[in-house]
């Protein structure tokens, strides 16, 4: 029987989400996770959720331990995760409220422990990254979108920057020369660390501005993210129930 994870960014740690839910305190070699873990379950799969800035979104994208996060959700026995995040857009095309089924990402962090392989002591590891989301849970979160007639996109290339302050607006038009679409501060190392544990993980971005690029509009604040971040979060929670009821109808991934 599957167990699925969900990584939920800012407001979209809600544990109502999940039925009969227990909240479990835990560590690990790495330390404690971002949050208790929640167990429950949505549509008789089972569902292991959480917060990645902590329940009162205490931890800044550079204080998150993403290998406590990944390790504990790995020693919970989930076989697949399903992440959230709110990102700035670099398209024209992906507009505010616009979901984004991440295929690639790019990692401009500077200081997060990326890796669980800190040291070659045990043999030399290099770990393939072409393709770090996974296939099938990608196209189940798009055909969910699909169902749920949402506006979304197949397809998107996030840059993770360190964060806690916005891009420059020569930084924002730098990464739309790259190939990125969208910008953020929490895809990276997180979706590295599940590739590294073999847990297909997948990320469904929620566009919630423009970045700094697009300069007709107004300088974006964190107040005006989340005005519109709160009046779309029930789209990707909706997302996720249709995503795990899929999963469980079809008889698992």
């Amino acid at each position: 029987m599957d167990k699925i994870g969900i990584i939920g960014g800012s407001g979209l740690d809600d544990p109502n989400l999940l039925k009969n839910f227990e909240e479990i305190e835990v560590t690990t070699e790495y330390g404690a996770p971002s949050s208790p873990l929640t167990c429950g379950s949505i549509e008789g799969v089972e569902v292991v959720l959480l917060a990645r800035h902590g329940r009162r979104h205490q931890y800044s994208p550079t204080q998150v331990n993403n290998r406590a996060n990944l390790k504990a959700l790995q020693d919970a026995g989930v076989s697949a995760i399903l992440a959230t995040t709110a990102c700035g857009s670099l398209r024209e095309d992906v507009d505010r409220g616009d979901l984004v089924v991440l295929d690639q990402f790019i990692d401009l962090t500077r200081f997060r422990k990326n890796s669980f392989f800190d040291s070659f002591e045990e043999g030399m590891q290099h770990p393939a990254m072409a393709h770090p989301f996974d296939a099938g849970l990608r196209q189940r979160l798009y055909r969910a979108a699909q169902d749920l007639d949402l506006r979304s996109h197949p397809g998107g290339c996030v840059i993770t920057i360190e964060g806690p302050r916005f891009s420059t607006v020569a930084e924002s038009r730098m990464y739309r020369i790259w190939g990125a679409d969208l910008v953020n501060m929490s895809t990276a190392p997180e979706a590295a660390l599940a590739n590294e544990l073999k847990i297909p993980y997948a990320c469904v971005a929620m566009s919630t501005d423009y970045d700094s690029w697009k300069e007709e509009e107004v300088v974006v604040s964190w107040e005006d993210i989340l005005e519109v971040f709160n009046n779309n979060a029930h789209n990707i929670k909706n997302l996720l129930v249709h995503t795990i009821k899929g999963i469980g109808l079809s008889g698992g991934l």
